[in-house]
């Protein structure tokens, strides 16, 4: 099979495809093509996959051989001889992976650490997404957290579970809470309190050992909620150059954020399956696991429908929102959200103090509450479980605070 090369190109690499993988060149690009990847990155690619297959065939290697080992071996090689290209690496690991999708080499090889620390760890992640319904990004915070208890407490020796005492939590707590937030100290609490409790129902520990843990102060409502003024929160959605399709993207984002007040997480997983066009709704996964409809206004639905019509590229992913560049998946996580916030700050000329995606979220409660709006009915616009979690921002209401306030003492009569 000949690669089409381009035009003026004499590299050696465009040679004849010879070798065990001369079949899968075309579908490997097909493969490549569907995902986005512009021609001329695809005959590189393709390259990589030639080279390979020369490789192989003159050491006489059969496909089914081949493995992260051996495309190591190859890389070094092509090393030796100057031959790497930027992108060399991840083409390997996605022709691999093509290939283990079509059957034609083993799955990957896991590194599976049978140790009894890892089998104990496994069996509590199965309890917390089982018995506890939680969700993918909380149990695995927990899990970071067992883990340095596990290797403080006992290190490489054999778990003795038994012999755990107050002590040693109190000595974890203590070493937490000074190397990370108070918020965060509260959640390691929490998380050794949910594997004490797991490993007393599993029968590890006779003692509840949950009830010994003592609390990390960590006052509720201390300070004022973070928040733009509408003028600014326009400034920063007037940003966004509408007329390249990343621009799109992010005004459709920061339109969620700042009208609907959704959490960076909930823009994320947002599917074209939550889109109800007919009711005008919107499907919002929020913490939990918890599903709630809302209303999407029509500014909302408008900037959806233009992304999802005119900039979305076609892709197999069912995700709303996509890179837009090849390869064409969802965004990477809900640090891509607060990326796309803080330069839209950056271009609106907005330096506030904190600059993650809650902001638009805090803003449009401020603004919602100096407008009339109870706190009651933006506890429900917020998907608030507690009525105390919408207090705070009582705080921002300086007229109602002044009525309750109560005289200086000595002050003027």
């Amino acid at each position: 099979m000949m690669l089409t090369p381009h035009v003026g190109t004499t590299s050696p690499d465009r040679q004849l495809c010879g070798g065990p993988l001369a079949s899968h060149v075309g579908g490997f690009a097909a493969q490549l093509s569907r995902i986005g990847y512009a021609p001329s990155t695809v005959h590189t690619k393709c390259d990589f996959l030639a080279a390979l297959s020369r490789w192989l065939e003159r050491r006489q290697i059969p496909l089914a051989n081949l493995n992260e080992t051996l495309l190591k071996q190859f890389q070094e090689a092509r090393r030796l001889r100057n031959r790497v290209r930027r992108g060399d690496l991840a083409t390997g690991q996605q022709l691999l992976a093509y290939l283990r999708d079509q059957g034609d080499i083993a799955p990957a090889a896991q590194k599976i650490d049978r140790s009894h620390s890892s089998r104990l760890i496994r069996d509590f992640e199965a309890f917390l997404y089982t018995e506890r319904g939680l969700s993918r990004s909380t149990v695995v915070r927990y899990l970071l957290v067992i883990r340095r208890f596990l290797d403080k407490r006992f290190g490489c020796k054999v778990l003795h579970l038994g012999r755990l005492r107050p002590q040693d939590l109190h000595d974890f707590i203590l070493h937490e809470i000074q190397r990370v937030s108070r918020s965060e100290g509260k959640m390691a609490v929490t998380a050794l309190r949910s594997f004490l409790r797991f490993l007393l129902q599993r029968g590890a520990i006779q003692t509840d050992l949950a009830c010994t843990l003592p609390g990390v102060a960590c006052w509720r409502l201390p300070h004022l909620p973070k928040s733009l003024p509408p003028d600014q929160v326009e400034r920063l959605l007037a940003s966004c150059d509408r007329s390249t399709p990343a621009g799109e993207r992010d005004y459709a984002i920061l339109l969620l954020l700042a009208r609907l007040g959704l959490r960076g997480g909930e823009v994320l997983a947002m599917t074209l399956d939550d889109l109800d066009w007919e009711r005008g709704e919107i499907v919002v996964r929020g913490k939990g696991q918890r599903l709630e409809r809302l209303p999407l206004p029509a500014q909302v639905g408008a900037a959806l429908a233009s992304y999802l019509c005119d900039v979305r590229p076609a892709c197999t992913t069912r995700r709303v929102f996509i890179r837009m560049k090849a390869p064409y998946q969802g965004l990477a996580g809900p640090v891509a959200i607060c990326s796309i916030v803080r330069r839209a700050l950056r271009r609106a000329g907005l330096d506030p103090e904190f600059k993650g995606a809650h902001l638009l979220r805090h803003s449009l409660a401020t603004n919602l509450l100096r407008r009339g709006a109870t706190l009651s009915e933006i506890g429900q616009l917020l998907r608030h479980r507690q009525p105390i979690t919408t207090q705070i921002y009582a705080k921002v209401d300086i007229a109602s605070l002044r009525d309750i306030a109560l005289p200086w003492p000595g002050g003027a009569s």
